[in-house]
């Protein structure tokens, strides 16, 4: 009797022996769900548009790409004239987070605005493709805002108003940079934002290459 309880004590459990249940990860759902979710068919009408908006932003991101920072080209497109309001807007809401956050909102303003819509196309409408191009126009900011860190010392850009920032004290990065002490790096910080900008567009035209091509194939002809 007691040597039969020690065997079956010795015995594993049915519920030892059975396998754990691996968990799945939760990255291809999320994926499927909001990064790549499709119509199950396709307008060929509303397909062409997206592949002419697309082929638009290769040829426009291309240029931006294989720029160099130093001609500010990113200044001085059109995109520009866009990202200014959400500029000026960023400088008055941060305005009751102190002096630092006032001047660093104008630059985080035009980051955030497409940040914005980027979130809304894939919550709110569930149009990955114009998240795609959200995160373009993202990437197109950080790319804008590179000259404006990389002229931080010599001041020679051109402001809102007319002026240099050699000619008044309105130039937000030479500010910025001069109150961390960190003005000495405003080469290397346009750098790095110009290689976070260069990144994502190509981040932005690959996904976007990748909704189309599932789009083609529930096209309905």
């Amino acid at each position: 009797m007691i040597f039969a309880k020690i065997a079956s004590a010795s015995r594993p459990s049915p519920s030892m022996n059975r396998r754990q249940p691996v968990r799945e990860s939760r990255w291809p759902n999320f994926a499927k769900d909001w990064l790549f979710t499709t119509e199950e068919s396709v307008n060929p009408f509303y397909f062409a548009g997206r592949v002419l908006v697309f082929l638009l932003l290769v040829v426009w991101g291309w240029r931006f790409v294989t720029t160099p920072l130093d001609t500010n080209d990113t200044g001085d497109s059109f995109l520009h004239l866009v990202n200014l309001p959400f500029h000026e807007a960023g400088h008055l809401l941060f305005m009751p987070f102190g002096r630092f956050m006032t001047i660093l909102g104008g630059s985080l303003g035009q980051i955030l605005m497409p940040l914005i819509c980027l979130v809304t196309f894939l919550v709110k409408t569930r149009d990955p493709f114009g998240g795609s191009v959200a995160l373009w126009w993202t990437a197109e900011n950080f790319m804008d805002v590179a000259p404006y860190i990389n002229d931080a010392r010599a001041m020679d850009l051109i402001l809102l108003g007319g002026f240099t920032g050699q000619e008044v004290d309105a130039h937000d990065w030479n500010n910025l940079l001069t109150m961390l002490g960190w003005l000495p790096y405003d080469h290397r910080l346009a750098k790095l934002a110009y290689g976070i900008g260069t990144a994502l567009m190509l981040l932005a035209l690959l996904w976007g290459a990748m909704l189309l091509r599932r789009q083609y194939r529930r096209l309905d002809w």
